[in-house]
């Protein structure tokens, strides 16, 4: 599998996109997507092309998407071609502050769409979620028209987002495009408060030799996708011609469904110590309302969307980059620790 780079590159040589035009502000780059994303905007259309924000931490520009003016002067200072509207409460933070959730989810979103018309941006990217889906939807292959009931903030302020996107396409002309995501499995970047991040400190508690508290019961399954997998889809839906995008508010992204036990299997297979102990708590009750798996037959049949990575392929990726990257992490502590020893002898 190549990388992020080659896989997009080449799918933007195919379909004849214009890749090196574009100037991107990605909000919310500090988290799980973002920290991945950036990198792969920059190797695509340029460093100086691409602008990266967040409220807090590394960022090149500090900007909270709840400040309608700070908001609209820093767009109309930049001039982007392309906005990635990546800030957002996730899921089991946005049920312990619902109100700080709406804030950001929607309002901030709401004025991202409205800066955007009055800046001439050209595409919005808005990343939408399974959470959309509620109980009534079907649970095994959840197909992109099932019903939009969550029973979540984070879910509702996501599904009013859906809606938003296909008034400001025909209302304005704005080409706003919408992904649903599974949950979101990667090794460069640590979670953020998602219901599925258990699918990602279950392999880092794996590599470190310790036991794994699981919040969800072992056989939950729910739909994930690799994070290269996002990152390269994500770009190549939003390079993709418009005539190709024909469902307004929104496509589902699927990769693999898979439960607890399931990660807790291939990592034994690895690890043949790991332990696991399943303690399900409120996560476990948000995931049972979502669905077990998704229906993407229309992203592939639109834009051509094909995943690359399964459970097992995966798996063993995230193995081997974490265990790399705790070497890493230990020579260079170890490295350093020698170099503090020579200082004190000399």
């Amino acid at each position: 599998m190549g990388s992020i780079r080659d896989s997009v590159i080449s799918s933007g040589q195919e379909s004849g996109t214009a890749t090196r035009t574009q100037r991107v502000l990605v909000t919310g780059c500090n988290g799980q997507i973002g920290q991945v994303l950036v990198p792969a905007l920059q190797e695509r259309y340029g460093k100086a092309n691409v602008f990266d924000s967040d409220m807090r931490g590394a960022a090149s520009i500090t900007l909270d998407v709840t400040d309608v003016a700070a908001l609209t002067a820093t767009i109309r200072r930049l001039q982007p071609t392309q906005i990635y509207h990546l800030a957002a409460v996730l899921s089991a933070t946005g049920e312990k502050d619902p109100v700080r959730a709406w804030q950001v989810n929607l309002n901030g979103y709401f004025n991202i769409l409205e800066a955007a018309v009055a800046c001439d941006v050209k595409q919005v990217f808005f990343p939408s979620t399974i959470a959309v889906y509620g109980p009534d939807a079907p649970r095994e292959a959840t197909p992109d028209s099932a019903p939009t009931r969550p029973t979540t903030i984070y879910g509702i302020a996501k599904a009013a987002g859906e809606n938003l996107a296909a008034w400001y396409r025909q209302k304005h002309d704005l080409d706003v495009r919408v992904l649903r995501y599974p949950g979101i499995i990667g090794w460069e970047s640590s979670p953020g408060g998602g219901t599925t991040d258990y699918a990602v400190e279950i392999f880092h508690a794996a590599v470190r030799g310790r036991a794994f508290r699981c919040p969800l019961g072992a056989d939950r399954a729910l739909p994930m996708l690799a994070m290269q997998d996002a990152i390269r889809g994500t770009i190549e839906f939003m390079e993709a011609a418009p005539e190709k995008i024909r469902q307004p508010s929104g496509y589902n992204l699927g990769g693999f469904s898979a439960a607890p036990a399931d990660f807790a299997s291939e990592i034994s297979r690895a690890i043949p110590d790991f332990s696991i102990e399943y303690v399900p708590d409120h996560r476990d009750a948000i995931a049972a309302s979502w669905p077990a798996g998704l229906d993407d037959s229309s992203a592939r049949r639109d834009w051509g969307w094909q995943p690359q990575y399964d459970l097992h392929t995966l798996s063993a990726a995230m193995l081997g980059h974490i265990a790399a990257d705790q070497a890493a992490a230990a020579a260079d502590s170890a490295f350093r620790g020698l170099s503090q020893v020579a200082v004190n002898a000399a």
